[in-house]
Formats: C-alpha cells, structure tokens, sequence
C-alpha cells in the first residue's frame, strides 16, 4: 500500500512513474529499518518467553510479592485537568511535524536539484524523526484524553527499545551531517569523490547497526529483572530510567552499562560535530565574499540551534550513573525530544532552505498544470 501511494505521489508531481534512486534509496532505507524491526520482535519474542516463565514460578509459598505483567503509565496528573487542551495541542504538533517530515522526505527525491548526499541524509533523517515520534506520541495522546494507560510487559520493553534505538541512530546521524557539512565546506574538491552514493549508503547503515546493537544489550539486561511491588511508571513512556526505578533486582551493572553507553554516544557524536563545525567556522571566515559568509553562517546556527536542544535535554535526562534521579523532571525533558525537536526539525534543517522553497513552487506549479 505504502509502495503505491508512493508511486501516485510522484506521478502526481512529476507526471511519470520513473523511480528515481533517491526514492530507491529511500526504500531500501524502509526494507532495512523494518528488518531492523523484525529483529527486535524476534528479541522481545524472548522477553515474552520470561513473562511466562514468571507466571510460572510465582508461588505464594516461595515469595511473598507478585511479579508484575502489566505497567501503567502515569504521564502528567498535576495537568490531567488540561486533558483535552493538552491532546489538542500535542496533536497539532504531532501531524505538524509528521507532515513537515514526510514533505521534506517527497520533495527531496522528486527533484533533481535536491539529489545531493545532504539531503540524502535528510531524507534519513526525516524518515527516522516520524518513526521516533510515532512510537511515543500516540501513547501520550491517549494518556492526555483519557488518564492513566496500561502497557503490557512485551509492549513496554519493546517501546523502550524502540525508541533508544532509533534515538541513538539519530545522534550518530546528526553527527554524520555534521561531517558532510564539513567536507561540503571545508574540503569542496573532494566532497563528490568522498560522500558518492555507496558512502552515503554505508555511512546510514553504519548508524542503524549501531543504534541497535548499542540499545539491545541493556534493555535485554534490565528485561532479565525482577519487577515487583508498584506497576505505576512515573512517565508518558517507556523509558530506560522509570525502568530501573520500578525493578527489585540489583540493577547496579545495568546502571552502569546505560551510563557508559549514554556518555559513549552523547560524546562522540558530540565531539564529531564540534570539531567538523570548529572547522567549518575556521573555513567561513576565511571565505572572501560577505554574503557567502551570512549563508554558511545561517545555515551552521540553525543545525546548532537544534543539536543544542537535543544534547541539553539527553544529557539531563541519560547521563547520571543513578538512572532514578530526577524521574519527576525526566518527563518535561523528555517532551523536548520527542515533541519539540521533531516539530523544528524539518523547519530548521530543510523548509527554511532556499532550494527547497523553489523546489516546492517547482512541485506545486506540475500540480496546478496537470489540473
């Protein structure tokens, strides 16, 4: 169904039923993320396994708790008051930036002017934004519209991956613009020799393997504990801290592992962009005229602006060795990236982008005609 709705969409603005090997690309990107998916059903497959095995071994002559089999998340009660406000306006952003996104991911491999590797690594970008909000929202807007809701045990762990998972490749992703911006910039002799299409590919592989073998091992980890007492999650989701914080095993290696994990991602990716933009600056000014100056200079602030937000909010939330510290202001953070970022993103990386402008005055004019 995706696949033809697909090809009406570029019929529709290009007048013929070509795939162009953006598009081929952009699919294949699918194929991969959806055996990704598949992989990690057939890990949390394991995880239902050892909610069965549980309800077996609990016996009241062997404990005296229960082990739980369902969460429930609590999401906002001090502004359960505002539901329906709330709902109203978290669906706003939700469709804004899912629109934005999908926008960016059909005018990019449409035209020919935007079949670069930045906007290659935007379509993936963009394509793993609506994923990541999609996995998070939906459950929020419902908590927003009718209070507290309940997640089994598979489902919760399987959104915690999720949503780790997709949030590590796209730090590791953001890093890897950072160094395209840098080879565009810096070193424009061999920017089209460097980043040609196969690169562009592995250089995406690469941070999706990544996302998930880094996120795989300490979920499993903390599947592996006791749960018991209190189900209620402190939370909108699943999320690694109110995790820990609800297990009664010694959950002090799991801890740590998260910790290094966190610091490992936050910091390389961190380090790959300040010294690629470092570099960039180092470039600009060098460069003779003005107006290039103001242009490599607008474009470097608005991708700052955005990584900025998404650093400040992770390392409050995921770098401390306590992972149950600050779980009350976990979840206002939490909102920055999963609803305020995705909602810029598409403004801030691609909208505000003069080719882009042209490229959708372009797309709408072939809509017009062909009416």
């Amino acid at each position: 169904m995706l696949y033809l709705s697909s090809l009406w969409l570029i019929h529709s603005i290009t007048g013929s039923l070509y795939l162009p090997l953006p598009f081929i690309h952009l699919m294949t990107l699918f194929y991969m993320f959806h055996k990704v998916l598949n992989s990690s059903v057939m890990i949390f497959y394991k995880i239902a396994q050892r909610v069965e095995e549980m309800e077996k071994s609990v016996t009241g002559d062997t404990r005296n708790w229960t082990e739980v089999q369902e969460f429930t998340l609590e999401g906002f009660p001090a502004v359960q008051n505002l539901g329906k406000l709330l709902f109203l306006v978290h669906l706003l952003a939700y469709l804004a930036s899912i629109m934005g996104n999908t926008l960016i991911i059909t005018i990019t491999w449409t035209d020919h002017r935007l079949q670069t590797p930045m906007y290659f690594f935007l379509r993936s970008f963009s394509f793993l934004e609506c994923c990541f909000v999609t996995t998070v929202i939906p459950k929020l807007l419902a908590i927003f519209l009718s209070g507290r809701q309940s997640i089994s045990f598979v489902a919760c762990f399987t959104q915690a991956f999720v949503f780790l998972f997709l949030g590590t490749t796209v730090f590791f992703l953001m890093a890897v613009l950072s160094l395209d911006r840098y080879l565009a910039i810096c070193k424009p002799l061999y920017y089209s020799t460097i980043m040609n299409p196969r690169m562009c590919f592995l250089l995406v592989t690469a941070c999706l393997s990544l996302g998930f073998v880094l996120m795989v091992v300490p979920i499993m980890m903390l599947s592996q504990s006791s749960f018991c007492g209190s189900h209620v999650i402190p939370h909108f989701f699943c999320d690694f801290g109110p995790l820990i914080h609800l297990s009664c095993s010694d959950t002090r290696s799991t801890e740590m592992l998260a910790f290094i994990l966190a610091l490992f991602i936050l910091l390389t990716s961190l380090i790959i962009t300040i010294i690629a933009y470092s570099n960039i600056v180092v470039t600009v000014v060098r460069l003779p005229s003005a107006k290039e100056r103001q242009k490599a200079f607008s474009t470097c602030s608005s991708h700052l602006i955005v990584l900025s937000l998404m650093y400040g909010s992770c390392v409050f939330i995921y770098v401390k060795p306590k992972q149950t510290n600050r779980l009350d202001s976990n979840r206002e953070a939490a909102l920055v990236n999963t609803v305020v970022t995705p909602l810029l993103n598409p403004v801030i990386y691609t909208l505000r982008n003069k080719q882009v402008h042209q490229a959708l005055r372009d797309a709408l004019s072939r809509v017009r005609l062909q009416k």
